[in-house]
């Protein structure tokens, strides 16, 4: 019962965003032909730095917390 009810709200909220990520954007400069982001060494056009080392940050603080919390049950 517990399960059926974690997966129609799973399925809801699934439903509900769908519509929010799926509109797509155009390119920023979609009629000069070139690439936009500064050729293939050039800076990334999707900015990753801000929620990934957030991220990457909260993990280690977790992962961090638990071995200590592991540590001091031993």
């Amino acid at each position: 019962m517990m399960l059926k009810k974690w997966i129609c709200r799973g399925a809801l909220i699934a439903l509900l965003a769908l519509p929010a990520v799926s509109f797509a954007q155009t390119a920023p400069f979609p009629d000069d032909g070139g690439d936009p982001c500064g050729g293939p060494f050039g800076d990334p056009c999707i900015p990753i730095d801000g929620g990934l080392s957030a991220l990457i940050a909260a993990g280690v603080a977790f992962g961090g917390k638990k071995a200590y919390d592991l540590s001091r049950k031993n």
